[in-house]
């Protein structure tokens, strides 16, 4: 009984003491309302979002070229475990890079092993990208992180017009070519997709809370990776489609401490009666005599 008081009690700190922090919004630091982005002062991103379609189901079979070059269908690299899917383009000067970045940052610190435990999909929305610049693209970030080992996990795709359009449609992510710049105008972000295709969790900006993922990998994995910890801890977060991110559920933590008192006070009074139905112990002079 009191081992497991003990387990609950380090789960409730556990909780308390892995409150995600707030993350950024996909227009700036501060979190907005999903795929809404301002275009008051920004008329080139009129039309730029990345608007949350939960639970929706990704096109499995649209066809794309994988950094090997050979042709497959989105489908396949789903099936049985959760996927960390992205919408980038490989040419892009800085914020694409960035975004693959925050990703690998998180995802170094987690104990999640790539290619056991989760698949990495990134898709390019840029026809022009060709599978010889996934490659290397590929290449060289792996090899900025140190993550060669992880290259089968990640599968970085390129393809035609119409693919692309299929899965950023069907994910809410839209973007737009911008003349002036020569670059295309979008916003940031990940998705947590389930081994079935199914859109899951999004996270926006260029940094992900490695708590955050940990918990959307658990969700998304239907119970086929995590340990009993990350399972409870679910129990304490709640996932918020309007910020995109994690939030302490006050009231299961409420119930849990509420369940610790009822097993230590049940413990104690245990304890107390066990000690009371024990035969007093002979005393010294007795056992002279």
């Amino acid at each position: 009984m009191m081992r497991l008081w003990a387990l609950g009690f380090a789960l409730w700190v556990l909780c308390l003491a892995a409150t995600p922090r707030a993350q950024a919004g996909p227009g700036g630091s501060d979190p907005q309302a999903p795929g809404l982005v301002s275009t008051a002062t920004l008329p080139q991103l009129k039309g730029v979002g990345f608007k949350q379609r939960l639970n929706d189901t990704l096109p499995l079979d649209a066809t794309f070229t994988d950094d090997n070059g050979r042709q497959v269908a989105l489908g396949q690299l789903f099936g049985t475990k959760p996927v960390i899917l992205a919408f980038v383009y490989y040419q892009c000067p800085m914020l694409c890079t960035q975004v693959m970045n925050g990703l690998s940052s998180a995802l170094k610190v987690m104990p999640f092993t790539a290619g056991d435990d989760y698949e990495v999909v990134l898709v390019s929305f840029d026809p022009r990208d060709r599978p010889a610049i996934a490659a290397e693209k590929k290449r060289a970030h792996l090899e900025y992180w140190s993550a060669e080992r992880d290259g089968a996990a990640w599968h970085l795709l390129t393809g035609d017009e119409e693919s692309i359009r299929r899965a950023t449609s069907a994910a809410g992510f839209t973007y737009q070519w911008d003349e002036r710049t020569g670059q295309f105008a979008h916003v940031s972000g990940i998705l947590v997709v389930t081994p079935e295709g199914r859109l899951s969790r999004y996270f926006y900006g260029v940094e992900y809370s490695p708590k955050e993922l940990r918990l959307a990998l658990v969700e998304s994995g239907q119970g086929r990776i995590g340990s009993a910890i990350d399972e409870l801890l679910l129990y304490c977060f709640h996932y918020d489609p309007e910020s995109g991110r994690y939030g302490l559920v006050v009231m299961n933590l409420v119930r849990l401490g509420g369940v610790l008192t009822v097993l230590f006070m049940g413990g104690f009074i245990l304890l107390m009666r066990r000690r009371e139905s024990r035969p007093p112990a002979p005393s010294r002079v007795e056992n002279r005599a």
